[in-house]
């Protein structure tokens, strides 16, 4: 099937999926005071399971970064993490349901404003939250999103803080691996037989183990990155070990209200989360596909379901990782595939290995990840389309530095909302106006639905007709109007005769009764 054909550039967006998920997965696990393993359970996971049956080819699905704070507050709620697992389980079952009902066109209704702000709002956070980690400055988990940090700082403050806390070899690795990520785009990586076949984040991490190691041989302390600024895995050395890091459900707390309202709110969440991510990938994907969102949340509920019955995290679609994919060259679900196959075999095989890795090096693949979310020419393209795109665009932005994903969604499409209410209103309405005969006309035809949103642009209308004028209301095409905007009306028929004002009603007659 070609959804699943491996090919060389599929590899590669593999490669650097895994390298960008794997900090993530364990990131997140820590941020939710979960099992590290948890993280990689659920990552792997989702890259098989999800990606089995996603209704998209290009999206990548994982622990989310997003669901931190419901999955903090659900674990104290329900008082373990074993019953914390069959919850997931009931909200992999409620999101199965939610996708055989089809629920998930409810995506379609979402500004393009809003997604485009999205990706941007995720590229800023992602630059924000890897400086500090680029500087050798690791106080909160890779997969921290939130804006108030669990060290009590928030995502600005952190900056000014990590000033305190430089590792001098973390730098230099991160700073050269910038550099070389941002020039590999040129035609000197991209042409060049042996360079080209190895995935640019790849190099990067190679080349800051093998600075690390460099820094060891040299004996300067200062810049030897020391063990906390490192890749930290848990070690899986044998099945009876695996088994030992498996948690299992407990459905005792079943049919209890807090119980059905973890699961709710997990169901709910994790589906927005995922449908949202759907339809940005389906934005940034080369070919323009249109993924199925119906079939995206069944496959969703069966790696919850999954996940709660062997003690991963809650997954979604994830546009981090997505991006990531789309960027590297990714072209359909294989490279997926193959990021959830090495985070199982790197953890088990090669932990070593894995915890030789700096942070500093994932951190400047993230960064880079970011910034192609957030370029200077998405924000010069959506300036050039109006207010109407800009200001929904850049609100999402906002807000979600100061909150989070979802919270700046919803203040988006509330304010594109806003903006549609106001063209309907101002466009619905053809009027017109001129001078024949020395008298001035007005003319002013009514939509086929007068509503109480209208009732503000009429008041404003007849404020602006002129005293000793003709006015003609045409009503030919009007089939209900709202009481509030008759009552507009009636004032001002009222009011005409002392500014001398002629009406003409046309087809109005049995509506405004």
């Amino acid at each position: 099937m070609n959804e699943f054909k491996l090919t060389t550039n599929n590899i590669k967006a593999g490669v650097t999926v895994f390298l960008v998920a794997l900090p993530l997965c364990l990131g997140i696990a820590l941020a939710c005071n979960t099992p590290l393993f948890s993280g990689i359970i659920a990552g792997v996971v989702a890259g098989i399971f999800v990606t089995l049956f996603s209704g998209s080819r290009l999206s990548v699905s994982g622990p989310a970064a997003g669901l931190t704070a419901v999955v903090l507050s659900s674990v104290a709620s329900l008082g373990s993490f074993n019953i914390f697992c069959a919850a997931v389980v009931v909200a992999g079952i409620i999101q199965l349901i939610l996708g055989l009902l089809k629920t998930g066109g409810i995506a379609n209704y979402i500004p393009n404003a809003v997604i485009k702000g999205m990706l941007a709002g995720i590229g800023v956070i992602l630059i924000i939250k890897q400086i500090p980690h680029l500087v050798g400055y690791d106080k909160d988990p890779e997969g921290d999103f939130e804006f108030v940090q669990p060290d009590g700082h928030n995502t600005f403050s952190e900056l000014i803080y990590m000033l305190n806390t430089i590792s001098p070899g973390a730098i230099l690795i991160g700073v050269i691996a910038l550099v070389f990520l941002f020039s590999s785009e040129g035609k000197w990586y991209k042409t060049n037989k042996v360079l080209s076949q190895i995935p640019a984040p790849l190099f990067v991490v190679i080349l800051g183990v093998l600075l690390n190691e460099l820094f060891k041989m040299s004996g300067s302390e200062s810049l030897i990155i020391q063990s906390e600024h490192l890749v930290s895995v848990p070690h899986i050395n044998n099945m009876e070990e695996l088994k030992a890091n498996l948690i299992f459900p407990d459905f005792s707390l079943l049919f209890s209200q807090k119980f059905l309202l973890v699961a709710g709110t997990l169901a709910i969440v994790a589906s927005l989360e995922t449908l949202l991510s759907i339809e940005a990938v389906d934005k940034i994907d080369p070919e323009k596909r249109v993924s199925n969102n119906n079939k995206e949340l069944v496959a969703q509920g069966i790696g919850n379901v999954i996940c709660g019955l062997i003690g991963g995290l809650p997954v979604t679609s994830v546009i981090v990782r997505s991006s990531a994919n789309v960027n590297a060259g990714g072209t359909n679900k294989s490279s997926a595939m193959l990021h959830a196959v090495l985070l199982a075999l790197c953890v088990f095989l090669i932990p070593g290995i894995l915890m030789k890795i700096p942070n500093a090096a994932l951190a400047a693949i993230l960064i880079v990840t970011g910034y192609k979310l957030v370029k200077p020419s998405i924000f010069k393209e959506t300036f050039k389309l109006g207010y109407s795109q800009i200001i929904p665009f850049l609100v999402t932005i906002i807000v979600m530095q100061i909150s989070d994903l979802l919270i700046g969604v919803g203040c988006g499409i509330a304010v594109s909302i806003v903006f549609i209410i106001y063209n309907n209103i101002s466009l619905s309405f053809d009027k017109g106006n001129d001078k024949i005969a020395g008298e001035q006309y007005y003319l002013l035809r009514l939509p086929q639905h007068v509503t109480f949103f209208n009732k503000g642009f009429l008041q404003n209308y007849f404020m602006q007709i002129e005293d000793n004028s003709h006015l003609i209301i045409d009503g030919s095409i009007v089939r209900t109007i709202d009481p509030d905007t008759k009552e507009v009306i009636y004032d001002f028929l009222q009011k005409a005769d002392m500014k001398n004002v002629k009406v003409e009603l046309r087809n109005l007659d049995n509506l405004l009764k």
